[in-house]
């Protein structure tokens, strides 16, 4: 690991200074690689299920897991829009000149050396490497024991591109071993890493954000909800309602928690939640919602504070858009989390008043997605409040420094 770090240091140095066309090289050439190596990096994910299956995975993180022709196409894709992104090394994020004629500035650069360790999805393979490529980093990554071999075989096809650019190969690195053990001795590199990035479940966040000797950008679990306000339009609250919990029920901006006004329960919840069962999701209610669908489960405590990751979702009625505020801030992950409304005063107060990273309004939250945001992809969706919130692309993947421009100027 520590060799891992060495070599990792070393080629942030050669990327804090790449120029930008050759990042764009390297990175349309890892895209073209994921393309030419589609057949092999099926192969390996087919080995991942075989194990995972062995190892009675559920199926939402079977899902989670499975990539084929469409999935791989969208890493390709990905890649290719990451390459296309402008270059946030050396941006002008402000200048101004001070009355004794010195001229500052702020400019991006990259943070150095990012650690980033997640569960799964190898897709992120693909996107954490080519943006942390993208801002100038070199990265070093521990994915899931579960998607080894198929985060292996992207990573050779970064190494492509890499190679083909002239970019040394160590920029971007994947833990060789599934031992757990590799995380500790990650989160104790201060002297090789600049930054943890964690991106799974609470268990991993929590052990990483109590470990980490490293400043951690975190994404924790997504515990989104979508509140219906009594001015929604109804075919528009149920179109919204069924994306956002049943479009892909694995992925982190997927709904889990479905709040719905009481002056409308009545009228909107029993062919809602009829058009979701019918879409196999099963439905845990409070005694209102238990009293107007019966097929519902009670919901617990614990069901409000559950990212399911399944076909799953809790239900309550609130009595109004404060109420459904006030669960929100209480229950949620301060992820995402949607109102549907015509109502444009409850609109901006729901906007304003809810914390979390992203707020949408009569959109479905499985737009919590970088592609989406139009940064090509993203690490993940950071619940910190310090340095990067919502969306980690590319240019949340750099820092700053002062550039002062003098002409002899001495101070008194």
């Amino acid at each position: 690991m520590h060799a891992m770090g060495v070599e990792a240091r070393a080629a942030a140095a050669t990327l804090a200074h790449a120029d930008s066309d050759v990042k764009t090289r390297a990175l349309r050439g890892a895209a073209g690689a994921v393309r030419a190596r589609a057949s092999e990096i099926l192969a390996a994910n087919v080995r991942d299920l075989d194990e995972a299956g062995h190892a009675k995975l559920g199926a939402s993180l079977r899902d989670r897991l499975m990539l084929d022709e469409e999935r791989i196409d969208a890493i390709a894709r990905g890649l290719d829009a990451v390459a296309e992104f402008p270059d946030p090394v050396g941006a002008v994020m402000a200048s101004w000149t001070r009355p004794n004629g010195l001229v500052m500035s702020r400019v991006r650069t990259p943070l150095g050396v990012i650690g980033i360790i997640y569960e799964s999805r190898p897709n992120v393979t693909a996107d954490a490497g080519g943006l942390c490529l993208r801002a100038g980093n070199a990265a070093i990554l521990r994915g899931g024991s579960e998607s080894f071999h198929s985060s292996s075989a992207l990573v050779a096809c970064l190494h492509d591109g890499l190679r083909e650019a002239g970019l040394p190969e160590s920029a971007v690195q994947l833990v060789p071993t599934r031992d757990r053990d590799a995380v500790g001795l990650m989160l104790a590199m201060s002297d090789c890493i600049d930054v943890i990035v964690p991106r799974g479940g609470r268990s991993l966040i929590e052990r990483v954000q109590n470990e980490s000797r490293i400043p951690v950008i975190a994404h924790l679990e997504g515990i989104c909800h979508v509140y219906v306000d009594r001015a929604a339009d109804l075919e528009k609250a149920r179109e919204i309602v069924l994306n956002a919990k049943l479009r892909r029920v694995s992925v982190c901006g997927a709904a889990e928690t479905l709040l719905v006004d009481r002056a409308i329960a009545t009228t909107v919840l029993p062919s809602m939640l009829a058009a979701l069962a019918a879409g196999g999701c099963e439905i845990r209610g409070d005694a209102a919602t238990s009293a107007l669908y019966p097929m519902a489960r009670a919901a617990s405590e614990q069901d409000w504070r559950t990212e399911y990751l399944d076909a799953i979702l809790s239900v309550r009625v609130v009595d109004d858009a404060d109420a459904a505020i006030e669960h929100i801030n209480t229950y949620g992950s301060h992820h995402t989390d949607a109102i549907v409304t015509e109502d444009q005063v409850a609109a901006e107060r729901f906007l304003d008043r809810v914390d979390s990273a992203i707020v949408l309004l009569n959109a479905s939250t499985q737009f919590a997605d970088g592609e989406e945001f139009g940064m090509g992809a993203e690490i993940g969706i950071s619940t910190s409040k310090l340095h990067a919130r919502g969306p980690v692309g590319a240019e949340q993947l750099t820092s700053f420094k002062y550039v002062v421009r003098g002409n002899g100027q001495v101070r008194p």
